[in-house]
């Protein structure tokens, strides 16, 4: 009996194993097979007959199922709802990356509650020579507001999606030292730029160097050259939760199409760009990073209507018949009102003749290009960051006189020059009563630009000089708290909405406010 009973376990532990041979691992098979002997259930003998062949069986499938590129994807994201609550300082103050920031009648909209960003990222590997990577971004904007001009700065349709990134990453080795991306991605234009969003201690990235690509991106090719000590002092940065940029190479040189993210090519030109940066840490295990980079090509920007300074002598009349939604926008400094390019006008620049594309008046090609360096000391605990850049973009002069005699303005070259500096404190595992509650990064940062935004309308003049003193709250990876003072100097980029047509679009505002952003990441 106890002979029929052995043999019978035996019969029963064998189908199992053959059934599990498509779904478990040698490694489980084994531990099943010797757990069995252990016990006397089966002898030594029957063990090997009965794994004989069914490793290999199981080694082809691992194979199998590692070319199997469908078994690599990785999905992750994360999402952003913010909050703001302006603290006082001039009517008309807008913060054009965020229309959250700002009051009823800047031309934002003073959002309020907002979400900023709701990305889900896509990602894997297919083999040992390509990777890819898809992000849609779910809470984008679109649209102009009936009774506004286009460029009005007002988007009235809110979390709509849109393509940030698609690209593929073509590893020429193994080792993944050499390769190429193609497709639409960052390009490796300055640090911060290159810091996801949801990897960022400031709420928005600064205007000096995030001006010089539209959305941070572009569709082109990239070659980026990362040896191996680098890729590692990469990862150690970014398991330390230092928020680093990510592997964009030591090295990085490439071509892209130079009109921003999502928009079409304008010009049978590329922009080419360049960037190096090194990582390093001294004996006392303190890291650092500097870099430099550099792009050129042709820029395309035409122009729109704005409003003019008016003062006492504004044209009340043709201001309320456009907010209503009537047609009296001149084009190219012609149109509907007798004191078109004085103050108190509606107004559309021409191009300067130096710059027309096809004789358009209103539309011309530019010199754009810029240099920028880039320093970081990583908080261990204190931190320092730093950026500068120079260079030439397309700007609007508000002064220039068209060639029909009316001060309209004019987009012509001009220069540009601005960064930042910010300071932070890494604390981690904080401990409140014994209670551990997480990071805590307090961060003081300041911005200065003079220059120009070259991917809004116009490429209006835009001035920044701005103090943010903030802190991030990381609860636990997943949840993610930063609470900033912002205070601000700077342009209201806008040209639509009432305050705007009172008083003149491009107004230079102080404003002070509170700012709160709630992140939750998915991994």
């Amino acid at each position: 009996m106890q002979f029929i009973q052995k043999k019978l376990v035996a019969a029963v532990s064998g189908a199992v194993l053959l059934m599990a041979g498509q779904l478990v691992l040698a490694d489980s098979t084994n531990d099943i097979v010797e757990a069995l002997i252990s016990k006397g259930i089966l002898t030594e003998e029957e063990g090997k007959l009965l794994t004989k062949g069914h490793k290999g069986e199981v080694e082809s499938e691992r194979k199998k199922r590692e070319k199997d590129w469908t078994s690599h994807i990785k999905l992750n994201g994360y999402v952003q709802n913010r909050v703001t609550t302006m603290m006082g300082g001039d009517d008309g103050a807008v913060l054009w990356p965020d229309p959250s920031v700002g009051d009823d009648d800047s031309g934002g909209g003073g959002q309020n509650f907002r979400i900023r960003r709701a990305r889900i990222i896509f990602s894997g590997n297919v083999g040992d020579h390509l990777g890819f990577y898809i992000q849609p971004d779910f809470a984008s904007s679109a649209g102009s507001v009936s009774g506004l001009p286009s460029n009005a700065g007002v988007s009235p349709s809110n979390n709509v999606a849109q393509l940030r990134d698609a690209y593929g990453d073509i590893f020429i080795d193994k080792e993944k030292v050499h390769r190429i991306r193609v497709g639409q991605s960052k390009v490796p234009f300055g640090y911060e730029n290159l810091q996801s969003s949801s990897n960022r201690l400031a709420l928005d990235r600064v205007d000096a160097l995030n001006s010089a690509v539209r959305d941070e991106r572009d569709t082109g090719a990239f070659y980026y050259y990362t040896p191996k000590n680098v890729q590692e002092m990469f990862k150690e940065i970014a398991d330390q939760g230092f928020k680093h940029t990510g592997n964009y190479g030591m090295f990085a040189f490439g071509a892209y199409m130079g009109q921003g993210a999502n928009q079409n090519d304008l010009n049978d030109n590329y922009h080419v760009v360049s960037r190096f940066t090194y990582p390093w840490k001294t004996e006392s295990n303190q890291i650092f990073e500097a870099g430099i980079q550099a792009y050129k090509g042709k820029f395309v920007r035409s122009s729109g209507t704005y409003f003019r300074e008016g003062g006492n002598a504004f044209n009340a009349t043709l201001a309320n018949t456009l907010i209503s939604g009537g047609n009296a926008s001149p084009v190219g400094g012609v149109g509907a009102s007798s004191n078109l390019g004085t103050p108190g006008s509606v107004a559309r620049p021409y191009i300067d003749p130096e710059y027309r594309k096809n004789g358009s008046s209103t539309n011309g090609e530019f010199d754009d290009e810029r240099l920028a360096v880039s320093f970081r000391m990583y908080p261990q605990p204190w931190g320092l960051e730093a950026e500068w850049n120079w260079g030439t973009s397309p700007g609007l002069d508000v002064n220039a006189v068209n060639d029909k005699g009316l001060r309209t303005g004019a987009i012509k070259n001009g220069s540009l020059h601005g960064g930042y500096i910010q300071s932070s404190y890494f604390a981690k595992d904080v401990k409140i009563f014994d209670t551990n509650v997480g990071t805590l990064i307090p961060f003081i940062k300041w911005q200065y630009y003079d220059g120009y935004n070259k991917a809004e309308i116009n490429a209006p003049k835009n001035n920044v000089n701005d103090w943010e003193i903030g802190t991030e709250w990381q609860i636990a990876p997943e949840v993610e708290l930063a609470m900033v003072y912002h205070k601000m100097k700077r342009t209201n980029m806008t040209t639509g909405g009432e305050f705007n047509a009172l008083n003149g679009s491009y107004k230079t505002f102080d404003a002070e406010a509170l700012r709160v952003q709630l992140q939750y990441n998915f991994f």
